[in-house]
């Protein structure tokens, strides 16, 4: 991603205690890590939560991230273990893991208009397993390479390739029990 450039110069400087450069990462990286969370969750106030949660966690594990490597990859990951954390708590209190999900609106790349219809995607990704909901986000809305997702999630690219393949497969069922054919017309996986 050409982007990272100026994200890892800030991780950099806020490393080094430049709590400006953390302002400027927070303002960029915000609302990608908030879509990425409101995808996972499907309730905007937990999203809303956990990102407050995330950036927390960021601070924290500064430390942690290793200078010159792509900061998004990193903050998604720590995005997740913040998601996959409260989600076990839910779990031991006994509390329903999954809020009643919302109709949600992720924001999409403007280079993505036109290859689905926004809100059909919107209404039908709820209904994916979170596994390749995930991936699908990660891949197709962010922009991530299945290499990165592996590192992101902790699992080896040829199966983050395979969670994405079959959830595509698994919207166009989605489509087509609504009436839309090919919703991805020439959609290819290509490892960037």
């Amino acid at each position: 991603m050409s982007e990272e450039k100026p994200l890892i110069e800030l991780m950099i400087a806020y490393q080094k205690g430049d709590l400006s450069a953390f302002e400027s990462l927070y303002r960029l990286i915000r609302p990608r890590l908030r879509s990425f969370l409101l995808g996972l969750t499907l309730n905007s106030a937990l999203a809303d939560d956990l990102l407050q949660e995330t950036f927390l966690q960021i601070h924290r594990s500064r430390a942690t991230y290793q200078p010159g490597r792509n900061v998004l990859p990193w903050a998604f990951g720590v995005a997740r273990y913040v998601f996959l954390m409260d989600r076990r708590g839910r779990v031991r209190r006994r509390e329903d893991p999954a809020l009643e999900p919302e109709c949600i609106d992720i924001p999409v790349p403007h280079e993505l208009d036109g290859v689905f219809d926004r809100d059909l995607f919107n209404k039908t990704l709820p209904l994916l397993h979170a596994d390749q909901r995930e991936v699908l986000l990660l891949h197709h809305v962010w922009g991530f390479s299945f290499r990165e997702i592996g590192q992101i999630l902790g699992i080896r690219p040829v199966t983050a390739k395979l969670r994405a393949h079959r959830g595509i497969r698994s919207l166009r069922r989605e489509f087509e029990r609504l009436a839309v054919t090919d919703p991805y017309p020439g959609a290819k996986f290509k490892e960037k």
